[in-house]
């Protein structure tokens, strides 16, 4: 069965074309500057080069429409025709209270994505764009929608609950929702079948470090509780978001600054973070490191609390979870540094964990990262979010 991927932006089209018997990638891509100048296509096949095709899309349609001219060309192609693509597995980031678990999409489905705009008005309006792109390109094929809020429906509501008036809460559903779904799920169940532990019966923190970046306790395969809130706003600090903070501190700086509660929140998104507390230039942990191995003192105070916020969380989901398995990292920042990884662990030596340097200094690769006598297990996993797209995907056709 072979599931194309999609995942869209407001000006971008990421896509993978996925075999399912054998969960081999058999071509990925991006299509960029959509409705723009200079609008481009990066493409590989069956693991090859990456390649640039400069190509017009004027809107989503045409973006869906090259994508499946390319997969099926005689030269750079990997199928015959449309008729061998089983369906298409889109990702949509915020389904509310809507979705459980994720669907066949329809018009009822569009319309209920629809009325989650406003809880997620950078992505959703997006994904539905992508949505509709590839129901008039492809209209016999089969569309999936698989949702980044889906796996933390399960969390109960002394979790999610916010202490503000109840009453917002029944008219306008704010309350904690999560996000990084569709990678908690897979990189959770990958570890227990890693560490040989019946997924049913584990107790799991996966930590998902990124740019965004959010952490989650699994506790028998679902979802207990979460760092990300109502928006992905909330949590960690992240690469240029906040995290949680004082909520007073919004009207505090209105006042002082006197700036509108618009201009405070682009700061607190797009300013905050790891990049305002480093004061490099740079989000990004790769810049941040080489400034702290160099003796900028206030980039090692950056990485110091990062990884203090983390191993806060960490300890909060296990006492929720009255245990601990094994601590799980993956994403960009968890799969790719070794230093916040043994940062992060030894905040809990004092419960018998025990990191193994040699392990832990190779990036990109599923390995147990912690001593065999380490009494809580630490592992390292890359994450697959198109791959849990494309199973989630195939077990609702079947």
């Amino acid at each position: 069965m072979k599931i194309l991927v999609i995942n869209c932006g407001s000006s971008s089209l990421k896509f993978q074309l996925i075999n399912s018997d054998d969960d081999t990638v058999m071509a990925k891509g991006l299509c960029e500057r959509i409705g723009s100048e200079g609008s481009q296509m990066e493409y590989a096949a069956n693991g090859g080069e990456k390649e640039i095709i400069k190509v017009d899309m004027p809107d989503h349609a045409a973006a869906a429409e090259n994508v499946i001219n390319t997969l099926i060309d005689k030269d750079k192609g990997v199928i015959g025709d449309l008729s061998q693509i089983d369906a298409v597995g889109h990702r949509i980031v915020h389904g509310g209270e809507k979705f459980a678990s994720s669907v066949i999409i329809d018009d009822e489905v569009i319309k209920a994505i629809e009325e989650c705009n406003d809880l997620a008005p950078l992505h959703n309006p997006a994904n539905i764009v992508g949505i509709k792109a590839c129901m008039k390109v492809m209209p016999n094929i089969p569309q999936c929608g698989v949702f980044d809020t889906a796996f933390h429906q399960t969390m109960p509501k002394k979790a999610y609950l916010y202490g503000i008036p109840y009453e917002y809460y029944e008219k306008y559903k704010v309350r904690k929702y999560g996000f990084h779904g569709t990678s908690h799920s897979y990189v959770s169940k990958r570890a227990a079948e890693i560490l040989g532990i019946p997924y049913e019966n584990s107790k799991i923190v996966v930590c998902h470090l990124g740019n965004g970046a959010s952490i989650c306790g699994v506790l028998n395969g679902k979802s207990i509780d979460t760092s990300m809130g109502l928006t992905p706003l909330d949590g960690l600090i992240m690469g240029t978001r906040s995290g949680s903070f004082d909520p007073a501190v919004i009207e505090f700086l209105m006042n002082k600054e006197n700036k509108s509660i618009s201009e405070i929140m682009t700061e607190l998104n797009k300013k905050s973070g790891v990049l305002s507390l480093a004061g490099i230039g740079s989000s990004d942990f790769r810049d941040i490191t080489k400034e702290m191995l160099a003796g900028n003192e206030r980039a090692e105070m950056t990485i110091d609390t990062f990884c203090y916020k983390v191993a806060q969380y960490i300890g909060a989901y296990m006492t929720a979870m009255h245990g601990l398995d094994a601590i799980v990292f993956t994403a960009g920042l968890g799969e790719n540094n070794f230093r916040v990884r043994k940062k992060i662990s030894s905040y809990f030596d004092y419960l018998g964990v025990e990191i193994d340097d040699e392990a832990n200094s190779h990036d990109r690769t599923e390995i147990v990262i912690s001593k065999e006598s380490s009494k809580i297990k630490v592992i390292q996993v890359p994450t697959n979010e198109e791959l849990k797209i494309a199973q989630e995907t195939m077990e609702l056709l079947k």
